[in-house]
């Protein structure tokens, strides 16, 4: 799967999107009495042509992911680039998480750091060990949670260090 395929299916479940809701709907359509047979070869032929047709998402239905509150919100998403499965994903209220299976469970990867407000993440194009932390949020809502500065992980997000512009809020 491509990276930005990769990223869109992310934010779309972050979202709770339900990615089967047209694949139910041609379903429907295929199953028409009388027209079941040129409909149900004319899905297979499009499924034939495409790896992402509607057989690939088929199984995905609505739910919901996360908090569903303001606090929850996601903010940034990076996604190493040398590996598509593994991506961070930065919340407003609720720190850094990863996952290493394309999305399938997140782990919170910096709750022992002293912000729990995040503003962006990215990870080191030559070396995917190497990520890097902006903590405050950047998308004032009604209230604004500080941060602390600029993180960095050497180790894949195993460890953090403060960086710098601890002042910086």
């Amino acid at each position: 799967m491509s990276q930005r395929l990769t990223c869109i299916l992310a934010v779309l479940l972050s979202f709770g999107v339900c990615l089967n809701a047209q694949s139910t709907k041609k379903q429907a359509k295929a199953t028409t009495p009388g027209k079941a047979g040129a409909s149900t070869a004319a899905a297979d032929s499009n499924e034939k042509e495409s790896k992402y047709g509607e057989k690939t998402f088929a199984g995905l239905e609505l739910r919901q992911l996360g908090p569903a509150l303001t606090s929850g919100r996601i903010v940034d998403l990076a996604v190493d680039p040398h590996d598509a499965r593994v991506w961070y994903i930065a919340t407003a209220g609720g720190g850094v998480w990863k996952t290493t299976n394309a999305g399938t469970t997140f782990t919170p990867v910096f709750d022992d750091q002293k912000s729990f407000s995040i503003g962006c993440v990215t990870v080191d194009p030559h070396d995917s060990l190497v990520v890097w932390v902006g903590s405050g949020e950047n998308n004032s809502q009604r209230s604004v949670s500080m941060g602390d500065g600029v993180y960095k992980s050497i180790d894949g997000g195993k460890s953090w260090k403060n960086v710098g512009l601890e002042k910086s809020e």
